[in-house]
């Protein structure tokens, strides 16, 4: 048994951050474990630690990611290896953590074993947003906090944190502003010389500890090797043009023509005193409190307090609403290259694939002469929800994703094949990595914080603000290596469930694993608004079968009539809209798109698998408070699985009573939503014991509530579709059910030495067409056939195009003699993939501009 390891560490500390944390987590672990450690000494037959910053010779001293590690365990002692301090610092937190978590100590350090990383994403990030003084203060200024957060952000290999303040307002959406600390946070933190502005109810020794905090935080962050990013979302210093009269923190002594000058001045200050801040992201349109006409003067501007300081810094642009001349502005004037923050799936958590299409309510306007809002919802209206045009090869600027956290927000969402795809699908296009919006993000903003902040009413399951973070533990586990390494050995995370479930480990990965493509799914397939103040699948959000004369919230984000089966999906070239699928059946057709009873039925199997899992987690688990906390989470995305399932079928037999006056069609939708109360009913059965009445996240009826507050719109739904029963009389015999999805047919793309393209294996008598359009958002999809030649196999022509600004992306779809159709290569059974081809820009097809099908006919 090893008792006694010797750590020769010490000329590698030499080479500072954050290797020296590195060591020190490495000695935690082996004296947690009853390792004794001795510093660089001992005999040479002692088993011993070794790193080492090397350019020999070797597979990872090749590499010149600076994230790239090796380690080697001989038996006689464990070697670490590394170019550079960050990749070091993997290898021995990658090593801690093995420590840490095996069975036994003597398997890791007198073992035989090797293993190695390099990133496949540059950039991990995860975002933690300030929402609420009330919720959010005591982790701001807790250093225990910090240091328990960071480490476990950095030993997931998470190397971007960003702070986000005054993300929780958006100026001239939210009337009414209450609580608005840190929404324009210079003067929360800065005594800007020359200027005589302060934050009433906030004086200098809280402004002092406010700024304690950020300094600390950000210090903190760089110590582990992490990019700490600052997040400075609102600048608007009077809220809602005057429509917040209890307005908790008014800022004094400043006039809107003069916020772009003491903005800069400000930053320069809080830049200094925080050398640890690495990077700002700012919301540039206008609903970070900045009109649209004169924005690029403003943040020109307010960019001018970064050109002074004298270190590298990331200048992050959210995405929505950017042009050309506004990053032109804000590259001038920082001095610096600028990254834009695209949404990766609108405001929500969707599948790892990108988008193939934005609805067609994301299609640019006409300019309209707002001079608030303009730019964003006209000209600039296709960049609201995703990459826009930005990925054009020859651009001068970087893209980061950013995953909003509309659909799911603090039940907990752990898929391994689901983060694993979003570490090989989150560079697309040569995007430069992937932020996550991580759980409780929003928790109490609006005023709304009241109550414990994680939302439990089990004392048993709670947590304090400084510690919600642990539940999420393998959340983060799963991001940060994920991301890494999308073919990581499922051991990283496995050793993980083991020490924290024991003999229940296999079975609460399961369970996990299928509830975690519950909402990404829903959330996709039934796009109800792109907005997360209107849309949260999570605790449901009603749109009703039939429309009453009333006025609904989300009325604004959905096409008419404003129905469920009317409702696009955030992805209408991939999914289909209930709508859109009934017309096709009722004429013998199909379209290839993914069906709404293929989602049905994905959603049934989905919460099947988790009821078989959690039966077993709970007859072979230790019922500890992590336990209960995953198995309740997972049990109430089972039962909405249910739910939607119940309504995604219900809504195929309004769709078809509305279009063939069958009256059997409302009985069978009658059953349908009868069984997708009962059950919402099982999810409000669930929680009741565990979590609060009001799960708040905002002052809207669709920020907060409850999932009883939804169970009454639903009954009320009950009797309206019983009034229509009763008025369509009589029904007729029974009509045939809506077909089952069949096994698509098995095909295969094969490529020669040049990259030609050759699907293999279409059957005799079908058609094929080939779908392309730039990776571009603001263009639309052309349509041709491809001609299918003898033994069932087409040859995919992709003509090059040298003047090409963009990849190209296509797919494929095939329509079989019976009517039937599908598309490839299609999200696969896991619903993972990417459900079409990126090929390099000179790869564009020359008659990509002359389409002779329109994208919306195939």
């Amino acid at each position: 048994m090893v008792d006694t390891v010797v750590l020769r560490t010490t000329q590698a500390e030499s080479a500072g951050a954050p290797v020296p944390w590195a060591v020190d987590q490495l000695e935690r672990a082996l004296a947690g474990r009853g390792v004794a450690v001795v510093r660089d000494g001992g005999a040479t037959e002692d088993l011993a630690v070794e790193a080492t910053l090397s350019d020999a010779a070797g597979s990872v001293a090749e590499e010149t990611d600076p994230e790239s590690f090796e380690l080697v365990s001989t038996g006689s002692g464990v070697r670490v290896r590394a170019a550079h301090p960050r990749g070091l610092a993997y290898g021995l937190t990658e090593l801690a953590d093995r420590v840490r978590l095996a069975a036994a100590t003597d398997d890791v350090l007198s073992g035989s074993w090797s293993t190695s990383g390099t990133p496949a994403t540059p950039v991990r990030s995860v975002l933690r947003s300030f929402s609420s003084d009330v919720l959010d203060l005591s982790w701001f200024r807790d250093p225990d906090f910090w240091t328990g957060y960071l480490d476990e952000l950095a030993t997931q290999r998470v190397n971007r944190v960003q702070l986000a303040l005054g993300m929780q307002y958006n100026y001239s959406h939210d009337p009414g502003v209450v609580d608005n600390y840190l929404c324009f946070a210079y003067p929360f933190l800065v005594d800007v010389p020359g200027w005589d502005v302060e934050v009433e109810g906030v004086d200098a020794t809280e402004r002092a500890a406010n700024l304690a905090a950020l300094r600390l935080a950000s210090d903190e962050a760089t110590r582990r090797g992490i990019h700490f990013q600052l997040g400075l979302w609102n600048h608007a210093v009077h809220p809602e043009l005057g429509e917040s009269p209890d307005l908790r923190y008014p800022v004094r002594g400043l006039t809107d023509p003069e916020v772009a000058a003491y903005s800069a001045a400000g930053l320069e200050i809080l830049l200094r005193e925080c050398p640890g801040i690495a990077g700002l992201t700012f919301r540039v349109h206008y609903e970070g409190g900045v009109p649209e006409n004169g924005r690029n003067e403003f943040w020109a501007g307010v960019l001018a307090g970064v050109a002074a300081a004298d270190r590298p810094l990331d200048i992050d642009l959210h995405a929505k609403g950017v042009d050309a001349a506004l990053m032109d502005a804000a590259a001038g004037a920082s001095g610096r290259r600028i990254t834009l923050s695209a949404k990766y799936w609108a405001e929500h958590q969707g599948l790892p694939y990108h988008q193939a299409r934005v609805r067609d309510l994301e299609r640019a306007r006409p300019d309209n002469g707002d001079d608030l809002a303009g730019v964003t919802t006209n000209a600039r209206r296709f960049t609201r929800y995703g990459y826009g045009d930005f990925l054009a090869t020859d651009r001068d600027h970087d893209l980061l994703f950013r995953v909003w956290p509309g659909s799911q927000r603090f039940l907990l969402w752990a898929d391994p094949q689901v983060f694993a795809g979003y570490g090989r699908l989150g560079t697309l296009g040569g995007a430069v990595g992937v932020e996550l919006c991580e759980p409780l993000t929003f928790r109490g903003r609006k005023g709304t914080g009241e109550g414990p902040r994680d939302l439990y009413r089990d004392e048993r399951l709670h947590l304090s603000a400084s510690d919600d973070w642990q539940k999420y533990r393998y959340e983060y586990r799963l991001w940060g290596r994920l991301l890494y390494d999308p073919e990581a050995d499922p051991a990283d995370w496995r050793r993980f469930l083991v020490a924290e479930h024991g003999p229940a480990a296999d079975a609460v990965e399961r369970a996990l694993a299928a509830a975690g493509r519950v909402l990404p799914l829903v959330t996709v397939a039934e796009g109800l608004s792109a907005s997360n103040n209107f849309y949260w699948p999570e605790v449901v959000t009603y749109l009703p079968m039939f429309h009453g004369p009333e006025e609904l919230a989300s009325d604004f984000d959905t096409p008419e009539p404003h129905t469920w089966p009317a409702a696009s999906p955030f992805d209408p070239e991939t999914f289909d809209t209930t709508d859109g699928f009934v017309d096709d059946l009722l004429q013998g057709r199909a379209s290839g798109r993914r069906t709404p009873i293929e989602n049905a039925r994905t959603l049934e199997q989905l919460s099947a698998q988790v009821g078989e899992a959690v039966a077993a987690a709970r007859a072979g688990g230790e019922g500890t408070p992590q336990l209960e906390r995953a198995l309740v989470d997972a049990e109430i995305l089972a039962a909405l699985a249910t739910m939607y399932s119940q309504r995604i079928r219900a809504g195929v037999e309004v769709s078809l009573f509305t279009r063939t006056s069958d009256a059997a069609r409302l009985g069978l939708a009658r059953t349908r939503l009868q069984a997708s109360r009962t059950a919402l009913q099982a999810v409000i059965d669930l929680a009741a014991p565990v979590y609060v009445d009001d799960l708040a996240f905002g002052d809207r009826p669709t920020e907060r509530g409850h999932w009883t507050n939804r169970l009454t719109m639903l009954d009320a739904e009950l009797e309206d579709l019983d009034a229509r029963i009763a008025a369509a009389g009589e029904p007729g015999p029974a009509p045939d059910p809506v077909p089952e999805p069949v096994d698509p047919v098995a095909l295969e793309l094969q490529r020669d030495d040049a990259g030609r393209a050759e699907l293999v294996g279409v059957p005799e008598g079908a058609t094929l067409r080939l779908h392309a359009r730039p990776l571009d958002q603001s263009e639309s999809w052309s349509v041709v056939d491809l001609p299918v030649g003898e033994g069932g196999r087409a040859v995919v022509d992709l003509p090059e195009d040298p003047t090409a600004r963009y990849p190209l992306q296509w797919y494929l779809t095939l329509h079989l003699p019976s009517g039937a159709a599908q598309s490839f290569p299609g999200l696969g059974p896991d619903l993972v993939g990417q459900p079409y081809f990126v090929e390099p820009a000179d790869a564009r097809p020359s008659w990509a501009a002359e389409a002779v099908t329109p994208a919306l006919a195939h």
